[in-house]
Formats: structure tokens, sequence, C-alpha cells
């Protein structure tokens, strides 16, 4: 059976005023275009309710009691990895059987949804201490420290791989149509690699890397590249330069050639590449 449209709070009010004037249900129903028992309905309700509002509907009563929610609930906090199977079990052992998407809808009203766990740089004390510590020393920074930063960094992008996964809307045995697929070739299809850089003013150059880079490439990407971008951003006299803690970075040579440029560059905490904006714009790419 197909679902009744639900009439707005204006017609049903609007039902109660014809009635009050003494109009009959039918003769209400033919005005409004509506059927005669659900004039009728709206008001017996307004008879007995004296609303036409919604009244809150009971529902069915909840398969997992409230101590089992909070065992579930207590459970996910101390170890987020728990599965709906082992809850699932759990509450068995407790005397209360339930299903997976019963898990999933208890857990989601006490504001819990399982999510694709993040990848993040695996951190070891002394990295955690130097991203606190970067942390602390540019909490107070404003904004305008922010848009004077050039950022940079290198990426490969691979051409067919397997993070290429999508989602698609399609109609049944229409999977292998070519709008719903994604063309994959043997051995990843092959990659390239990217030096780019960008500011809050927008990107800078963009340049491809055809060999494996080294320190003597990487400053001669740096000469030919980093100062014409700060040209064409127009970035403020003083802008700085941030690149990461790569070895080809942190070489005594391109340490002396930066300070040769005078290019004051941002001191960096180790193994932070979520900490650099530009992982956002390669993610576009």
């Amino acid at each position: 059976m197909a679902k009744t449209k639900e009439l707005s709070k204006d017609t049903r009010n609007r039902i109660v005023d014809l009635h009050q004037v003494g109009k009959t249900e039918s003769a209400i129903g033919k005005q409004l275009g509506l059927k005669k028992s659900t004039v009728g309905a709206i008001i017996r309700k307004w008879k007995t309710y004296k609303t036409t509002d919604n009244l809150p509907r009971s529902g069915a009563p909840r398969k997992i009691s409230p101590r089992g929610v909070k065992m579930i609930t207590r459970t996910v906090s101390k170890n987020p990895r728990t599965t709906r199977g082992d809850l699932v079990n759990d509450l068995q052992r407790a005397g209360t059987k339930v299903t997976k998407p019963t898990i999933s809808n208890t857990l989601r009203r006490q504001g819990l949804k399982s999510c694709s766990a993040r990848r993040v740089p695996l951190l070891k004390p002394v990295h955690v201490q130097a991203r606190l510590k970067f942390a602390r020393e540019h909490l107070d920074d404003p904004d305008e420290d922010w848009e004077n930063v050039i950022w940079s960094d290198e990426t490969k992008i691979e051409l067919f791989g397997k993070n290429s996964t999508r989602r698609v809307w399609r109609t049944k045995n229409a999977e292998l149509h070519p709008k719903n697929t994604i063309p994959t070739v043997k051995h990843g299809g092959g990659n390239i690699m990217l030096w780019g850089c960008f500011s809050a003013k927008g990107p800078g150059r963009l340049i491809r890397v055809k060999e494996r880079m080294n320190g003597a490439m990487y400053r001669e990407i740096l000469s030919e590249n980093l100062l014409p971008s700060a040209r064409a951003l127009k970035m403020k006299r003083g802008w700085v330069f941030q690149h990461d803690n790569d070895p080809k970075h942190t070489a005594r040579a391109t340490k002396e050639w930066l300070r040769k440029k005078h290019f004051k560059v941002l001191e960096w905490p180790s193994q932070s590449p979520d900490l650099n904006p530009i992982e956002n714009l390669w993610r576009e790419l």
C-alpha cells in the first residue's frame, strides 16, 4: 500500500475552522479536495486532544535494555574495533538476542557510527613531542602569518591504481556497462611523480619529475620554480617556505642553498604529512 501524504498544519487547522462554523465532513471534504474519512479523523483528533499537531508515537519497545545499551556503548568506547558480531555474541550471552542492524541502530542513537579507520603516520614518542611543540609555538599565530607561507611537497599519482575505487548508482544487471566500471591494467599501469607548491593565494607551479629525484635535482627544481611561483602568487615580503624533512630537503647542500638564497624556512616536525594542507590539493588530483 502506498504511503499517504501527510496533511499540512494549515490544512488541518482549516478543517477545524470549517467544522466550527457548522460545515459537515462531506462539505469540508469537497471544498478542500479531501476524503470524508480524512476530514473525520482530523475532527475527532481535535475533539479528543484539542490539537491538530502530530502526537508522540509509542513505537515498538526497544529490543536492547538500557543496561544492554550501556554495556555495548562501554565496549566500543574501550575498543572501537569491536565488530557488530562481537556485540551480538556479548548480548546473547547476557540473554538478549538481536541482529547486527539492531546493534547499528542502537549505537547510532548513542552518537556512534561505523567509519573507515583513518590511516595516519606511525608516531614515536619523539615525533609526538615535536608535533606538540610545533602546535604550541604556532597556536596563536594570526591568519596573516599562514597566508604568507608557500607549502610544497612531492606526490606520486597512480594512473591506474588500487585506490581508484568509486561508488556508482546503477540498475540491476548493469554492472558491466562502461559507465559503471573502472578500467584496470596489469601491474598498475604506471605512475608519475610531481612536485608542486601553493599558498593561500592559489597554486604555484606543478612540475613532473621524470627521473629519480636526488638532492641536486631537488635544488634545481626549487631554483627554477620556487621564486617564480612566489612572484606569480604576489607573496608579501618575508614570505616563508615550507617543506618536510625528507633527506633531500634536509641535506647540508640544500640547507646551504636555501640560506644563500635568503629563503626563510618553516621549521617542520618529522612524520607530519597530515599537517601539510597541500595534501588536500593532492587529494583533488
